[in-house]
């Protein structure tokens, strides 16, 4: 028998969006076909499939043990939230098959179907950073007698859904700060700074409306601005490493000695990222939004805001009313007298309300309804395969504007111990 050849081994998955992208959250079905093609018969020893999720840390650090002696500390750990192994081809003989165990496959396409379900847990959401991340997969293996196993390897995309329709998340975030600069002997005015935002939960693709008010009694000229910090902190061995990046960013205008300036709901857009990461033992991405008063020659006077960038927006029954009772609320306590104009539904944004029904409903959705779940996917498509951004690593317990080195991190004690 003259022996074909195994032109192409692929996997496929079977709920893909119009961007082919597959994507899967806890407890839902994840299936696809592992697809051989081959040229003429081609004895098959197994055919198996390995489904894993896995987030790895990884970083190095250089230490002196001496004054000639330097070594190397390695820092890495692994937490795995997906397991499953199952074999396509080998378990039945194939009659046709003069040899025990073996399949023979005959020239053209076989497709072979696979299924499982994720687990029902709290998994990590699928990210890249710069010491670790968080990646799931499905591997499959062609072994034949005398030969090496073709193998071929398919990413998939996890979500861990954050709803910010909780009190927690739709709680308004506020905070209040003065400042006196001195030089020398001579101490000027103060500088005084309050801000507040309508919630603490965000989806990528809003903008926060930012609310504050700039005081400058001192005898510089400063400039208000604000900030949105991503932290990704990462954890093995007992320590942590953290890196900090801006990821947007707005200016006001300059502020001479004696004036004030407000902000009436100064827009912060916020572009494609990751979702927190709250859960993972050894993964941690937060954000906070940072308003401060930029001081030259002096430390900068900053309110630190946390934020939750979550994956299901705000209702549409409660977007409207939310917001303008949010934004009334908000200039009552600013001492402003004129209502604010209602704002824009979130209809018009880039996530829908249409797409949180299509992230709750998973694969399973008619027809015709795929343009919507377009949004959805949209910081999926940007922040997931496109190279990380350029990182800086600042002291994880300074303020994120002020901060100009790196230091460890000590684990939450929500995370267990290693």
């Amino acid at each position: 028998m003259v022996l074909g050849k195994v032109r192409a081994l692929a996997i496929y998955f079977d709920c893909l969006n119009e961007n082919n992208l597959p994507v899967f959250s806890g407890g839902e079905l994840v299936s696809g076909r592992v697809v051989v093609e081959v040229t003429g018969d081609v004895r098959v020893r197994s055919l198996d499939i390995t489904a894993r999720g896995v987030a790895k840390v990884r970083w190095t650090e250089s230490r002196n043990a001496g004054a000639n002696t330097a070594y190397t500390q390695n820092y890495n750990e692994e937490v795995e939230y997906l397991h499953h192994y199952d074999t396509l081809i080998g378990e039945e003989r194939d009659e046709d098959c003069p040899e025990e165990g073996l399949t023979v496959l005959h020239a053209g396409l076989h497709e072979f179907a696979f299924s499982f379900n994720l687990p029902q847990m709290a998994l990590a959401t699928s990210f890249e950073g710069k010491h670790g991340s968080v990646r799931y997969w499905v591997r499959a293996e062609l072994h034949r007698p005398w030969l090496l196993p073709v193998k071929v390897k398919k990413e998939f995309i996890v979500f861990e859904h954050i709803d910010i329709n909780t009190p927690l998340l739709l709680a308004p975030q506020a905070g209040t700060k003065e400042k006196t600069l001195c030089c020398w002997f001579c101490a000027s005015g103060p500088i005084s700074l309050s801000a507040k935002i309508a919630r603490k939960g965000y989806t990528p693709g809003e903008s926060i409306q930012i609310f504050a008010e700039v005081e400058n009694c001192s005898s510089r000229v400063v400039v208000p601005k604000a900030t949105l910090y991503q932290t990704q902190t990462f954890f093995a061995k007992g320590k942590g490493k953290q890196i900090q990046q801006p990821v947007s960013n707005l200016r006001g205008d300059a502020l001479p000695q004696g004036k004030s300036q407000s902000w009436e709901g100064k827009q912060l857009k916020i572009p494609p990222v990751s979702p927190s990461i709250l859960d993972c033992p050894i993964i941690r991405v937060e954000y906070v939004l940072v308003v401060y008063v930029d001081i030259p020659g002096g430390l900068n006077l900053s309110l630190s805001l946390p934020l939750v960038i979550g994956t299901i927006p705000l209702h549409a029954s409660t977007t409207r009313t939310s917001s303008i009772s949010s934004n009334c609320s908000t200039l009552t306590w600013l001492g402003l007298s004129e209502p604010p104009e209602a704002p824009p539904s979130y209809s018009d944004l880039a996530i829908s309300e249409s797409h949180r029904q299509d992230c709750l409903q998973g694969c399973d959705r008619p027809e015709g309804e795929g343009e919507d779940h377009r949004a959805l996917l949209t910081y999926i498509r940007e922040f997931r395969y496109l190279p990380p951004p350029v990182y800086s690593e600042v002291d994880p317990y300074s303020n994120p504007v002020e901060a100009c080195g790196a230091t460890d991190v000590r684990r939450p004690d929500t995370c267990p111990s290693r």
